[in-house]
């Protein structure tokens, strides 16, 4: 696809879960592409993929995949992060990266562009877009630590098998059609692809992300502090994660504990949380009015409801959050930072 007016782009793993989401968002975005390339490995080189009423071919991504390209998209891993982003960016190209093989890097910006989108003007071509779990959750933090102050952060999560990738779909999808035959399945993906143990996940709740550390926590759940500590501007605020992976397809849940450095009713709750962008408030208990995975697929907003003082303790709020995993946590985060990017370039 060319010779339109706007940038050169690269969707890396673009045949992948999110990378086809990150197609499509540029598309309905009406993201200014004057071409696309769409890279992937060998295996998959060849795949049409759709955009803008044409059929485009994947490539296999060489040294020269990002020579005359403005701006990438990675979302192949974190092994195909660090082989690939240095040369895009040794060719002049600015990289989006969706994995974790860069986040914490103090030079790499973490960027939530509703939350913290001014960081971008200290990239030095490397742009990194969050855990699909932090990614929400910092959206519902924000206004609250501009308006009343963050003390503590306690988080659970119910994270859909997407967030592993489409093995992990296909994976939920067998074992639910083998459930109805009465038949069984071994597992292979869940919890992590190269564990030595798997466990199911149709019917079944499994409380590991990724691999243990050796103070019991995972690796999911110290991104989650990590990242929302950066991203906030926060290195101080205590977060505390449990990430679970449940029979959901898409959209994640989180159950979130909050403890404000100011006490607040529960109106002026809402009211900050309804006056940030992207938050919508779903929150009615006489009507039963809450979000759930099923409502946000496909939407690129993050929903909160449930919303409760703590009984005994002042300043402690309770909450529920959801949103769409591969959109506002993946796709949708990484085209609206490249939307901020463009701006800040072009204006």
């Amino acid at each position: 696809m060319e010779n339109r007016a706007g940038y050169h782009v690269a969707v890396l793993g673009a045949t992948g879960a999110v990378g086809r989401e990150m197609v499509r968002t540029l598309e309905r975005h009406a993201f200014p592409v004057a071409s696309l390339r769409l890279l992937a490995s060998p295996r998959s080189a060849g795949t049409l993929l759709p955009f803008s009423g044409e059929q485009l071919r994947v490539e296999a991504v060489n040294e020269h995949s990002f020579d005359g390209v403005d701006l990438a998209l990675f979302s192949a891993g974190g092994s195909a992060s660090r082989q690939w982003a240095p040369v895009a960016v040794n060719a002049g190209c600015v990289v989006i990266d969706n994995s974790s093989a860069f986040r914490m890097e103090p030079d790499v910006p973490l960027i939530v562009p509703e939350v913290n989108g001014a960081d971008l003007g200290h990239h030095h071509g490397l742009i990194a877009n969050p855990n699909c779990s932090t990614a929400q959750l910092v959206l519902a933090l924000e206004p609250l630590k501009q308006r009343f102050g963050l003390h503590r952060v306690i988080v659970s999560t119910y994270q859909a098998v997407s967030g592993s990738g489409q093995r992990a779909i296909d994976e939920l999808e067998h074992q639910l059609q083998a459930w109805v035959r009465g038949e069984s399945v071994a597992p292979a993906v869940l919890p992590v692809a190269d564990a030595a143990v798997h466990y199911p996940i149709a019917l079944n709740v499994l409380p590991q992300i990724d691999h243990f550390l050796a103070d019991g926590f995972t690796k999911e759940e110290e991104k989650m502090q990590n990242e929302t500590q950066k991203i906030l501007h926060a290195p101080r605020l205590a977060v505390s994660a449990t990430c679970v992976r449940v029979p959901v397809v898409r959209g994640h849940s989180e159950s979130v504990y909050v403890e404000l450095e100011e006490p607040a009713e529960i109106p002026e709750i809402r009211d900050a949380l309804r006056a940030f962008p992207t938050v919508v408030v779903e929150d009615d208990p006489d009507e039963q009015r809450y979000p759930y995975p099923l409502m946000c697929a496909g939407r690129e907003e993050t929903f909160v409801g449930r919303l409760r003082r703590d009984r005994y303790e002042e300043r402690g709020i309770h909450f529920w959050i959801v949103s769409d995993n591969l959109l506002r946590g993946a796709a949708s985060n990484a085209v609206a930072i490249a939307e901020t990017w463009a701006e800040a370039v072009h204006g």
